[in-house]
């Protein structure tokens, strides 16, 4: 680019001041019509140049070009890439909910386990995992004891056991991050808990109150969290399935649901709107002192602690329940749904819903430090360099929306974003498979020295079936279940999950056979876990090899079983009508074209017409709430390493659209509940094995889902990033992660130089514009400064009396 432009851009700047009227002057040369077509392209073209420009003149481009990267295409500005600032992206829409008894969805975890802080959490980097404790003192062992109170060995028969009692210190010291709930006046009032309907709806954040305060978390804030899973204002979807565990949970609900109800009989509005928890108490719940948690749980029940290490047993404190409670926060989403209280590393500083979320390090975060001690080969990873470093790590993660694939990896490849996707797992993958697929992109993402840390996801894909659907469900008549069980068995067989794990997973997953991922406890190579007889069959070797294959069932049984379910060729068999279904899917954009029509197409292998019906996340889990899908993809990944954490989503009362639960299909069986109420409180060991063989048969006899794959998992991060150990399992683990600022700073500016040329064809075009607009208006202004010709003003007079003569006649 030649030298002189840096000065030319100066001047354009210089003059941007009175560049609107330049402009306006410039373009007169030229008719109405063309001088506004004119005015507003040189008014786009020098805005350009001037932004160029402002960009050059601040990096500094002409006379120090080594100070200041010049971004011309940063989502930013680029001194915001030099701070101790994690960037990511999110796509879709914001969370639905970040109310800690509420959330229960992968993509909110991000925030709500940093936010607010459970009892427990898993060690960063030992596998197995660990558990330890967070806010907790230590993980505590429970007492048991029989129905008449007396105290039980460890070692004791799980039907002798009436309770388990699990007595929990908290550690002291563990303050609020600051928040306008908490703040008083003089005389120890609060001065937000009671304001004017037509005040609280210009509230958008905490940030809009002139105080805030804190206090230091105590017993009775877990206390009011456990309340918070049985109140009929929450709807807590883990409620069904606490209610069965916590001793008195039920009998809490059951009394909550009846006040709430005469509530709103009398009418009530805005009081309504809270429910003061501390009238009633849960016999299972209490808080011995400030620092220390009871509870007791029905029997034996092992993986109980592994549920202390999730947010639904996080603290609320009643002040955040009751200042939230106000009219007229609602009008604005100002809730604990958007802006949640808790003790964690980091709090909410921006929700701007559907474009951006900020964390922010919590100021009166504790001393927690970076672990030194972790699994074989961390060390040699780097992942103890940080060893007793202060938590978190990184200041601030801000999260943008990008609603579209390409342009989140494209900015992810240039540095913009630190990890396309900071909370998932899966996000390597596509990189992976380009990597093997392409040579090119292999070169490029090593040259980049792109991370892509492999894990193993303790998750599954599947497909379901709605049990209360009267084609596909499970409720009518004895005939009508049969029928539907042939129709789902059918369908198991035609949808071809190999084929599909080729084509869109670029094969990074294992087709299921059931519903326990492999490396479970329940999970073995020569049980039901690892072949469905329903859907696969054995095919031994014609060599003396004697090695046995598995291969799923050929189409032509399940064509057998359509017309044996009374749809030959998807017809009705009595009324001869083409048997339409209805496919819910949880994404509406544009990519997943392909996707869904692979589905139909499987479908149609049956001859049955497949409907989409695809929308967001957030409304595709109001329909779910509500059972109102016929079909419907969904994915579960584990809460704890257990297998009950994954048949617990055949678990009858765990049904979602009665019971509000995880059980998806809700579905229902008896055989299958019996085995699962049986297994629940055994340790791991044969007994515990024989009873998740039996559910896993019932399941694959029954076929409520279509078991898809266990996915494979690969994180994606750019070098910079450091102590990476991508998991499933640990939620909360951004504050583990540290950012190298200033090799991220000089590698965004080495892998975008500023492109001058367009900017220079601009400037051109602008320039020639300009110079032509002055040369037409100068010549205009000339023929009307020259001197008139002799005779000309008769002339011009007697044209105009010819003129209004002519108009008269």
């Amino acid at each position: 680019m030649p030298a002189t432009l840096p000065t030319l851009l100066a001047e354009l700047i210089r003059k941007l001041p009175t560049l609107p009227n330049g402009v306006r002057l410039a373009c007169r040369a030229f008719s109405r019509r063309a001088a506004r077509s004119c005015a507003a392209g040189l008014a786009v073209a020098l805005a350009a140049v001037a932004t160029a420009g402002s960009a050059m003149t601040a990096t500094g481009a002409e006379s120090e070009p080594t100070e200041k990267p010049l971004l011309l295409n940063s989502p930013r500005p680029a001194t915001e890439y030099e701070t101790n600032t994690l960037f990511t992206a999110f796509g879709g829409r914001s969370p639905r909910t970040l109310d800690p008894q509420r959330s229960y969805s992968a993509d909110e975890t991000v925030y709500t386990y940093n936010i607010c802080e459970p009892l427990y959490q898993y060690h960063y980097l030992k596998r197995p995992y660990e558990l330890v404790g967070r806010t907790a003192e230590r993980v505590a062992h429970p007492t048991y004891v029989d129905a008449s109170g007396r105290a039980l060995p460890d070692d004791a028969d799980p039907s002798t056991i009436a309770e388990s009692i699990y007595t929990i210190s908290i550690r002291q010291g563990i303050f609020y991050a600051p928040h306008p709930a908490f703040a008083k006046d003089a005389e120890g009032r609060f001065l937000y808990h009671d304001l004017p309907e037509e005040v609280a709806a210009q509230k958008r954040s905490p940030a809009d109150f002139e105080r805030t305060s804190t206090r230091e978390l105590t017993a009775y804030d877990y206390v009011w969290g456990i309340k918070r899973l049985a109140s009929p204002r929450v709807v807590s979807p883990v409620l069904g399935t606490l209610a069965h565990h916590i001793v008195g949970l039920d009998d809490f609900a059951k009394t909550l649901a009846a006040e709430d109800k005469a509530r709103r009989a009398r009418g009530e509005s805005v009081e309504s709107r809270y429910l003061d928890l501390s009238k009633h108490d849960i016999r299972g719940v209490r808080a011995i002192d400030a620092h220390t948690l009871e509870i007791r749980v029905h029997g034996k029940y092992p993986q109980f602690s592994n549920w202390l290490a999730m947010t639904f047993f996080a603290p609320v404190p009643p002040e955040a329940d009751r200042f939230y409670a106000q009219a007229g926060f609602a009008r604005n989403n100002f809730s604990l749904d958007t802006w949640p209280v808790g003790t964690g590393p980091y709090r909410m500083a921006v929700f701007e819903e559907n474009r951006r979320h900020v964390l922010e390090k919590n100021p009166l975060f504790r001393k927690e430090t970076y672990p030194c001690e972790g699994e074989p080969g961390d060390r040699e990873r780097g992942l103890l360099e940080a060893c007793g470093k202060p938590l978190p790590l990184t200041d601030r993660v801000v999260f943008d929306i990008e609603k579209e694939a390409v342009p989140l990896q494209t900015k992810f490849l240039q540095g913009y974003y630190d990890s396309p996707s900071i909370d998932r797992v899966d996000t390597g993958l596509g990189f992976v498979a380009a990597m093997n697929d392409d040579p090119e992109k292999a070169a490029l993402y090593t040259k980049k020295k792109l991370q892509f840390p492999a894990t193993v996801e303790a998750g599954l894909w599947y497909v379901g079936f709605n049990w209360l659907d009267p084609v596909l469900g499970g409720t009518g008549t004895p005939e009508e279940q049969r029928r539907a069980r042939l129709l789902r068995r059918a369908i198991s067989i035609a949808v071809d999950w190999e084929e599909n794990i080729a084509i869109f997973q670029k094969n990074q997953g294992v087709a299921a056979h059931g519903p326990i991922p492999p490396g479970l406890f329940g999970w073995r190579d020569d049980g039901p876990s690892a072949f469905n007889p329903t859907v696969y069959r054995r095919i031994e070797s014609s060599d003396a090899s004697g090695k046995v294959r598995v291969e799923r069932r050929p189409i032509e049984e399940a064509r057998a079983l359509m017309r044996e379910a009374g749809y030959p060729d998807g017809r009705d068999a009595k009324t001869g009508r083409p048997l339409v279904l209805n496919f819910d899917y949880q994404n509406a954009a544009q990519g997943s074209k392909a996707y869904l029509e692979w589905y139909q197409r499987q479908f149609a292998k049956l001859g049955i017409q497949l409907e989409i019906r695809a929308t967001d996340y957030n409304r595709f889990q109001e329909k779910m709430d509500r059972g109102a899908a016929q079909i419907f993809l969904w994915g579960w990944v584990a809460d704890y390493p257990d297998a009950e954490n994954f048949l617990f989503l055949f678990y009858g009362p765990n049904a979602k659209a009665r019971g509000g639960g995880e059980n998806a299909s809700n579905y229902a069986s008896a055989a299958f509940d019996r085995e699962f109420e049986a297994m629940r409180y055994l340790e791991d060991g044969p007994e515990k094995a024989e009873r998740i063989d039996r559910m896993i048969r019932i399941l694959q006899e029954d076929a409520p889902v279509m078991f898809g794959y266990f996915p494979a998992a690969a994180a994606a991060y750019h070098e910079w990033v450091r102590n990476a150990k991508p998991s499933s399992m640990i939620r909360n683990g951004l504050p583990y992660l540290a950012i190298d600022a200033k090799l991220r700073s000089d590698r965004i500016a080495e892998w975008n130089p500023p492109q001058l040329a367009p900017l220079g064809i601009l400037l051109a075009g602008a320039a020639a514009l300009l110079l032509f607009a002055r040369r037409v208006r100068a010549k205009r202004e000339g023929l009307r400064m020259r001197p008139p010709e002799s005779g000309s003003d008769e002339k011009h007079g007697s044209t105009r009396r010819g003129n209004r003569e002519g108009a008269a006649r």
